[in-house]
């Protein structure tokens, strides 16, 4: 029943995520009327373990234990889901030419799922937050929709994969320890609308079809009589066959 595939779907979705939010800056204005661009840094992590890592204080005896600077953002996967809504029946499958054009591939119907993710943003100042919100929100209106390439060996597939913005979080702990850190925190919610597809299965071409003509009784001892022998080919030759190909046929009658 089972064989082994892998289309990396959501891997490539976890980087497809993350490359929306790898070119985010702040601006700060210095005490002589400077500008300064900072970007903001993306990680893959739980943002729990970030918020510890930003807590924890830097000493003159651990020299490896180094204060995280401010901003940064970091995301990571929350949930995977089965979507009913978006199920195509079972039979809707598809075909292309395969990679060596001589066969060709067959592909399941998508199975539709939804993945969470969160991105949370860590900022110690209430503007370099807003500035990096205030560059996210507008795109999400409410979804963003992306086309990817879902499998590797067909680069001439694609597909929209739509991503929503579902909720957005507010966390201040200025009112926190004299000695603690304020951190700022805006923990924005995505869903993202992707499918998975089953094992490709290559299928070889017919293309030489012989149909024998009989007539039957006709033969000795009643039995059937060949008349003709039609032989079909397409037009052209190297043709694949698929569901949108546009060519013909060459047919070729013979007689006993």
């Amino acid at each position: 029943m089972f064989s082994y595939f892998y289309h990396q779907r959501i891997r490539k979705s976890v980087a497809i995520f993350g490359t929306l939010f790898n070119n985010i800056y702040v601006i700060r204005q210095g005490s002589t009327r400077s500008y300064s661009q900072v970007k903001v840094p993306l990680s893959y992590a739980p943002s729990r373990k970030y918020l510890d890592r930003i807590r924890e204080n830097p000493t003159l005896i651990d020299d490896t234990n180094v204060a995280i600077k401010l901003p940064r953002m970091a995301f990571e996967i929350t949930s995977i889901d089965y979507d009913a809504g978006r199920q195509l029946p079972k039979n809707n499958n598809f075909q292309t030419v395969s990679t060596g054009g001589s066969l060709r591939d067959n592909f399941t119907s998508a199975v539709p799922y939804n993945i969470g993710f969160q991105l949370s943003i860590f900022a110690k100042t209430q503007d370099d937050a807003l500035q990096v919100v205030e560059q996210i929100l507008p795109y999400f209106n409410p979804q963003y929709t992306l086309t990817v390439k879902p499998f590797d060996e067909h680069t001439d597939i694609k597909e929209d994969v739509p991503i929503s913005l579902v909720g957005v979080d507010f966390a201040d702990d200025y009112e926190g320890a004299l000695e603690q850190r304020r951190i700022i925190t805006y923990t924005l919610s995505f869903q993202m609308y992707i499918n998975f597809y089953g094992p490709i299965n290559n299928r070889g071409v017919i293309r030489t079809s012989i149909t024998n003509v009989f007539d039957q009784n006709a033969g000795l001892s009643d039995s059937d009589l060949l008349m003709e022998t039609l032989t079909t080919t397409p037009d052209p030759s190297g043709v694949i066959g698929l569901a949108d190909s546009d060519f013909g046929f060459n047919t070729v009658i013979t007689y006993p």
